[in-house]
């Protein structure tokens, strides 16, 4: 039975690579594509693959949020990040959320193909070029106190602060979150309040060095 692959990455020149690239493989079919957080979670409803290939900065929903919201409704569904970011608070907030491996996006697809195999067996993988660090500075990263966005801010402010620092309307919030333009602008003061800036200018370069959202 082949293994059945969602490729989640809003660049699609990246996606056909990956896609042209796995092709290849006999035990691997890659039966999806998302563009961003929300329509990767439901590609993954629709389609319930084995494996979703996850990129980390996504629009609307980045894919630490992403990895989270379908490790708790899906839990048989595996997600392996494949980030271009190597900084050990992504790989560790990707691990926490529930992620199987985390790889870098300039690994071989050999690599990623043995990463696949991998996490299939309901092992976890990581990259070889970050797994000795990430190690390493485990012991330390969890001794210090908390002062990353996912330790800092829930989920919903996280959803938030994203759609402050892409652009978006309290009322375009409000509407695609499902809550009213008063729970937005509360969130955002929590937001403010917690993470000590004061515009939004400051959010949206605090949520981009946070990688929350894509640079573009």
């Amino acid at each position: 039975m082949k293994t059945k692959i969602l490729i989640a990455d809003d660049h699609r020149l990246f996606r056909d690579g990956l896609r042209n690239m796995l092709i290849h493989e006999e035990d691997i079919q890659v039966v999806g594509e998302a563009t961003d957080g929300p329509s990767t979670i439901r590609r993954v409803n629709e389609l319930r693959p084995d494996i979703v290939l996850m990129d980390i900065s996504m629009p609307d929903l980045n894919g630490i949020e992403a990895t989270r919201r379908i490790h708790s409704e899906h839990s048989s569904v595996r997600v392996l990040i494949l980030s271009m970011h190597s900084d050990q608070r992504f790989v560790l907030e990707s691990l926490r959320a529930g992620a199987s491996g985390y790889l870098l996006k300039d690994c071989a697809i050999e690599e990623l193909v043995g990463a696949i195999r991998v996490v299939m067996r309901d092992q976890t993988y990581l990259s070889r070029s970050i797994a000795d660090s990430v190690i390493k500075d485990y012991v330390s990263l969890a001794k210090r106190a908390p002062t990353s966005a996912f330790s800092l801010l829930s989920g919903r402010e996280r959803e938030v602060l994203q759609a402050l620092a892409e652009g978006k309307s309290t009322k375009e919030m409000a509407a695609r979150l499902g809550v009213s333009v008063k729970t937005v602008e509360t969130h955002r003061k929590q937001i403010m309040d917690k993470l000590d800036l004061h515009s939004v200018a400051e959010l949206t370069k605090y949520a981009i060095r946070e990688g929350l959202t894509p640079l573009e």
